[in-house]
């Protein structure tokens, strides 16, 4: 899988799962439509990140590590709560994010030993 492709997977799933936990919820909370927000701005980074453009994959991975982070405290609560659908929205939201992550971290990687390379045999 490519890191656009995960990127966009993840950012539908941050989109789908916040907007159903927020309106699913007996009392909704803003902050439960954070990870729908950062799934749209990944949408619009996407069409960047897969011409690879550097920039915005950097950005892209940045808010795809803040989002990581920010998701553990609503899974703390979720367990707390004993609430297993808030727990299972979250988990996957954790595991989507984590494998965006380590395929940005396989772009560039990948993209630093064509660099390389490049140079080697240019």
């Amino acid at each position: 899988m490519k890191a656009h492709t995960a990127s966009l997977l993840n950012a539908i799933l941050l989109i789908t799962l916040s907007a159903w936990g927020y309106f699913s919820s007996d009392t909704p909370s803003v902050t439960a439509l954070i990870p729908a927000v950062v799934g749209v701005i990944l949408l619009l980074l996407n069409n960047g990140v897969k011409k690879e453009n550097k920039v915005i994959a950097h950005i892209a991975v940045l808010l795809t590590l803040l989002i990581l982070v920010g998701l553990l405290r609503p899974l703390t609560g979720a367990v707390g709560r004993g609430d297993t659908l808030a727990i299972t929205r979250v988990s996957i939201m954790l595991i989507s994010t984590l494998v965006a992550i380590v395929f940005f971290v396989k772009s560039f990687i990948d993209a630093r030993k064509k660099r390389v390379s490049e140079k080697v045999n240019g």
